[in-house]
């Protein structure tokens, strides 16, 4: 029998565990990258492992999240930023050169290696062959200093595609349809893998699209193998060298295959609030307001090319608002040089920033009621910054086709021809926006900035013997990592935990985090219960991280999702997920729960427990799905503690 792609990988960085499908193992991890939003927290918690100096072969630093500067927390964390690299031998990326996955997939990304990154859009690298995962900042610092990272050896589903895209159907519809087939539930502990004829036919940047959107089924990763697709992408990069042919065995084995025809794929939207809500943009005729292109998912060369080549020598039609964000420094600088940004600003484009920005809501939000076109992966209610607009995702042809018309529609009934446009064979290469790692005698005399903003990783104490606490708050279903832990204004708070604290769950509680506070100032333990599908999104470890500075000893949900269930181990948060779902009626806000010897369960390897409801004196089973290590961190308090005690000897 035969390997997957995905096993041989795993295989190969195997330090710990026996590869078993649904069993933990350590895997050795060869490169890390972080962006500003995450990496401020993820550097200040390898500053305190007492480490000196990164273990991986490559590390880098992005800056691209909060780049607009109001205040000076934002101004704060990137000088923190870029002496952290300077010091512990990290390449740094700085503000306004690109996007962490468009510009890693550039410039670092490569066939066979593994990449974890904090940020949950880390796959977009399986466009080259990498296998690269998000995970929360904590593990990506763990990583760097050479520990092994944990994950559940994973099923592998194939996707087979076969045909050609036709005119007007793009990668993100390929995508877009990857998740009306999984949706975005029900599909943790897998990897999408991509085979077939009809792979040959896709360039690197478009199965990067298709990689990096991958993340909303909440599949661990995907990726797509190493071909002559991939040598003449890293050709054109100036890095041929570095490739290396990648593939399944012939004999590999599945848990599950589907296959698209590519053929028959069309342009698709996906309708507010979800990803996974998706319809075809011919059922729809709907009046825009606004159109934003960009983000990690879609603002590639080829792209915003595209774009230009469509509303060249048009007009923006009043009342519709355009921005474009190219996802590099490389991307527009080209665009540049070859008149087409000249042609998207006499269209009546905004110009924006090589950065996040409108896709994480610190920038261009819609107006009231408004309707949003967009070519970012997440359209969750209120993620653009305004909670009544409604945003619907779609391919960057769709986008132009609604900036033209003035109309959510679908692009085939434009009177004009497909403009198709080709990747080059060579894209001009400038990398005096990254700071390569300084010497070690340069870096043993750095001086880390720490401005007011830069506070402390907070560290919880061991797991008590019992957990004795109420139900602060009672979510349903789909409860993504937005809704926990904000973002937009609010991300320039990340790197001081008591004052991010106080927004948790602001976008559906104003009143949590003042009520979480005050029940652990009394000596309660915090509980949340949720539904299905709980910490969709982000991988921002925040939403761990914070809870349990307020006191949240416990989270009880009918499923978990992967990066979240694992930041909560990392922060001493026990997932419990209930034996019997419709269990979630009977918990309350404010419900009073004790569940007794937690510690002695979690030692004796006990994988449920029993919730005692104080009112009604019911006694619950919870499930924990937990490994062995998992264990031993939830005891200890957390990820932090216990591997400082591990390097201790302790």
């Amino acid at each position: 029998m035969g390997y997957t792609l995905t096993e041989k990988i795993l295989r190969e960085h195997l330090v710990d565990g026996s590869y078993e499908p649904d069993e933990e193992i350590g895997i050795k991890i060869d490169q890390t990258l972080t962006q500003d939003a995450t990496g401020t927290m993820a550097y200040l918690q390898f500053e305190s492992m007492g480490l000196s100096d990164i273990a991986t072969e490559l590390s880098v630093s992005y800056v691209d999240h909060n780049t607009i500067q109001v205040g000076f927390e934002n101004a704060d964390d990137h000088a923190y930023l870029e002496s952290i690299a300077k010091r512990y031998g990290i390449y740094f990326s700085r503000p306004g050169n690109g996007i962490c996955h468009q510009v890693h997939l550039e410039r670092f990304a490569r066939p066979g290696k593994t990449l974890l990154g904090s940020d949950s859009h880390t796959p977009t690298a399986g466009g080259v062959g990498s296998l690269a995962m998000g995970a929360g900042g904590l593990d990506v610092a763990v990583a760097m200093g050479g520990g092994a990272y944990y994950l559940t050896a994973p099923r592998v589903i194939e996707l087979h595609l076969t045909g050609k895209l036709q005119p007007w159907s793009t990668a993100k519809d390929v995508a877009l349809k990857v998740l009306q087939i999984l949706s975005t539930k029900g599909n943790v502990g897998f990897v999408c893998e991509y085979t077939g004829d009809g792979i040959s036919s896709l360039t690197v940047p478009e199965r990067a699209t298709i990689t990096n959107m991958g993340a909303e089924t909440g599949v661990t990763t995907s990726i797509f193998p190493s071909d002559l697709q991939t040598r003449r992408f890293l050709a054109a990069q100036e890095r041929e060298s570095q490739w290396k042919p990648l593939v399944a065995d012939k004999e590999a084995l599945y848990d599950r295959s589907l296959e698209i025809d590519l053929e028959q794929i069309e342009p698709l939207a996906a309708a507010p609030h979800s990803p996974g809500n998706i319809v075809r943009a011919g059922d729809l005729d709907l009046p825009v307001d606004q159109v934003m292109i960009g983000s990690c998912t879609n603002s590639s060369y080829v792209d915003l090319m595209t774009v230009a080549r469509m509303v060249k020598g048009r007009k923006l039609p009043e009342g519709v608002s355009l921005g474009i964000a190219p996802g590099s420094r490389q991307v527009l600088s080209a665009i540049a040089k070859n008149g087409a940004l000249g042609d998207l600003i006499e269209f009546g484009a905004r110009i924006l920033e090589a950065s996040c920005g409108f896709c994480i809501g610190n920038s261009m939000s819609p107006c009231t009621n408004s309707i949003s076109v967009r070519t970012s992966n997440r359209n969750f209610m209120g993620r653009s910054g305004t909670p009544s607009a409604n945003v619907y995702l779609t391919s960057p042809v769709v986008a132009a086709a609604a900036a033209l018309t003035g109309r959510l529609s679908d692009p085939r009934e434009l009177d004009m021809d497909f403009p198709a446009v080709q990747m080059p064979d060579h894209f001009h290469i400038d990398d005096r926006m990254i700071i390569p790692p300084a010497s070690p005698d340069l870096r043993a005399g750095t001086t880390i900035c720490r401005g007011p903003n830069i506070g402390q990783p907070p560290v919880n104490q061991p797991l008590p013997e019992d957990i004795t606490g109420c139900v602060t708050i009672r979510v349903g279903d789909l409860i993504t990592t937005d809704h926990i832990m904000p973002a937009g204004s609010r991300l320039k708070y990340r790197s001081n935990v008591p004052k991010y604290a106080e927004f948790v769950f602001e976008p559906l509680d104003r009143d949590f985090a003042s009520r979480a506070s005050s029940l652990r100032d009394q000596g309660c333990h915090n509980l949340i219960v949720a539904g299905l599908s709980y910490g969709q999104g982000s991988s921002r470890e925040h939403a761990a991280m914070c809870p349990m500075y307020l006191g949240v000893k416990g989270v009880i949900a009918k499923s978990i999702e992967r990066i979240h269930a694992a930041n909560l181990v990392n922060f001493g948060i026990v997932p419990f997920t209930f034996e019997q779902e419709s269990d979630w009626e009977i918990l309350p806000e404010n419900t009073r729960i004790r569940i007794p010897a937690i510690r002695r369960s979690l030692e004796r390897g006990d994988e449920s427990v029993l919730a005692l409801v104080e009112q009604s004196e019911q006694a619950l089973a919870l499930k924990m799905n937990l490994s062995g290590r998992q264990r031993m961190i939830l005891l200890a308090g957390g990820l932090l503690p216990y591997t400082v005690a591990s390097r201790k000897g302790n």
